[in-house]
This record gives C-alpha cells, structure tokens and sequence, in this order.
C-alpha cells in the first residue's frame, strides 16, 4: 500500500485536513466568545478566548506525521495516546510566545471534563480554568455538526441531546450560557 492509498484509506481512525481544521477553529473561536460574553466577561477575556479557539488544536500539527500514517503500520490505538498529547503539545508550542495565561490554559486544558474524567492532568470542577471550560463546550459542539472522515455532520437538535447525554462533560452554567447562545442565533 503506497503512503497515499494509506492516508486515504477507510481503516484511518483519524485524518488531518488543515481546510477543515481551520474551520473548526474560527467555529470554536467564535462559539466561545458568544459564550464568554454570555456569560458576563469582559471585552478582554471574551478576546483572549476567542483567541484560544482558534488555536486550541494547535497541537495537532505536532502529529501530523504520525496521523497520516508516516510511522509504519501505525495502530489505531496508538494514534489515540498521541491525539491526546495535542493539547500538551499545543500548550507547549505557545508558552513562549507571548500568549496570555487565559489563552494557554483554555488551550491545555480544553480536553478536562468537569467530572474529572478528561486529560491531560484529571481536573474536575472548578479546578478547570473557565476559558478552558467553555472551549470544551464549544470543541464538542463544533466538532459534531461538522462532517468528519469517519461520519457526517449531525443536525443541531441532535448535537444538544447527545450533549445533554454527556452533561457530566461541562461546567452546567457554562453549558446553558452557550445553549442561549446557540439557540439566539437560530
């Protein structure tokens, strides 16, 4: 199988499409400030999380080479462990270009779960910064009413259930903040 045939190939768990990631990454972006905003903050952090939206993937161009399957045989579930350094690795690419501490740590920890179930460090609660806790909401809603290699674009009433079912996930006011916002702008 040449290196094309296995970028492309239907047993790839995951792809990387900058096309694509850029656009869920001014989705995210403007989710959270909508959300932020929502939520009473200030001009300043409602910017520096939109901020933190459009790069909070960042880290995945660190994974590039391992995704599109430049290792050889590559397991599924190994791409997993690695996916999940993405937010690590985009923290680490940021720390010292003068992002502010609201940008890197939405970034770093926009994968925790409020239940205390997420990576990269298990933070529950309000232990999870808030802008990190709003772009977790809104990663999951941009990710799934957009069209993915492995599946389509499922309809925003649709989204909300299968969020409600993962209410555990997110911060609850942070979650009915962004429920007003998604529903405003029907």
């Amino acid at each position: 199988m040449t290196q094309e045939e296995e970028i492309k190939s239907p047993d790839r768990l995951l792809e990387f499409d900058l096309s694509a990631e850029l656009n869920h990454g001014i989705a995210v972006s403007n989710l959270a400030y909508a959300v932020a905003k929502e939520l009473g903050q200030d001009e300043e952090f409602c910017y520096q999380l939109a901020i933190a939206g459009i790069l909070h993937d960042i880290g995945k161009l660190k994974l590039t080479g391992y995704i599109n399957g430049q290792e050889n045989d590559p397991l599924l579930i190994e791409e997993l462990k690695y996916v999940r350094m993405h937010s690590t690795l985009g923290y680490e690419e940021l720390k010292d270009q003068d992002y502010s501490e609201t940008v890197l740590q939405s970034i770093l920890y926009h994968h925790e779960n409020y239940d205390g179930s997420g990576y990269p460090s298990n933070l529950s609660g309000d232990s999870i910064p808030l802008g990190a806790r709003i772009l977790r909401v809104c990663d999951v809603y941009a990710a799934l009413i957009s069209d993915r290699p492995y599946r389509k674009a499922f309809d925003v009433s649709s989204v909300i259930e299968l969020m409600i079912d993962e209410i555990k996930n997110f911060d609850m006011e942070v979650f009915l903040a962004f429920q007003r916002v998604v529903h405003d702008n029907k």
